[in-house]
C-alpha cells in the first residue's frame, strides 16, 4: 500500500470533502501505485485535513481524460484547459471513501517540514 500527500487549494479541498469533486488532477504520474491520498489544504489552512482512497488512476491526453471525468471533475473546462495548456499527459485520481479529520493534522505529524509543490510519498 502506497500513500501520498497532495497539496490542494482550499477551494478544491472543500469541494472534495462535500462530494462535489471526485477527481484530483495532476500532470505527472506517480511511479508507485497509489492507494491512499492525504489531503493537505494549502494556505491559508496549511493542514492535513483528511484522506481519500484511490479507486482508480486515469492517464492519457488531456482531452480524453476530460471526456471521462467532466461530470465529476468539480472544476470547469476553462480551468482544466488552462491547467493542462502545455501538457501532453493528464492524470486523474478517482477519489472514494473520503474522510475529513475532526482535528486537522500538522505536516510535522508525518515527518514533513515543508508542503510539497505537488505531492510526496508517505
Amino acid at each position: 500500500m502506497c500513500s501520498i500527500l497532495l497539496s490542494i487549494n482550499p477551494q478544491h479541498v472543500d469541494n472534495i470533502l462535500k462530494g462535489q469533486k471526485s477527481y484530483e488532477f495532476r500532470k505527472t504520474l506517480c511511479k508507485q501505485k497509489v492507494d491512499k491520498i492525504l489531503i493537505y489544504s494549502t494556505s491559508p489552512v496549511m493542514k492535513v485535513v483528511g484522506e481519500a482512497e484511490v479507486e482508480t488512476v486515469l492517464k492519457g491526453e488531456p482531452d480524453y481524460i476530460w471526456t471521462l471525468t467532466r461530470k465529476e471533475a468539480g472544476i470547469g473546462k476553462k480551468f482544466y484547459d488552462r491547467y493542462y495548456e502545455h501538457s501532453k499527459l493528464a492524470v486523474a485520481f478517482k477519489l472514494c471513501n473520503v474522510v475529513e479529520y475532526s482535528k486537522p493534522k500538522e505536516l510535522k505529524d508525518y515527518g514533513i517540514n515543508n508542503a510539497p509543490q505537488s505531492f510526496c510519498y508517505i
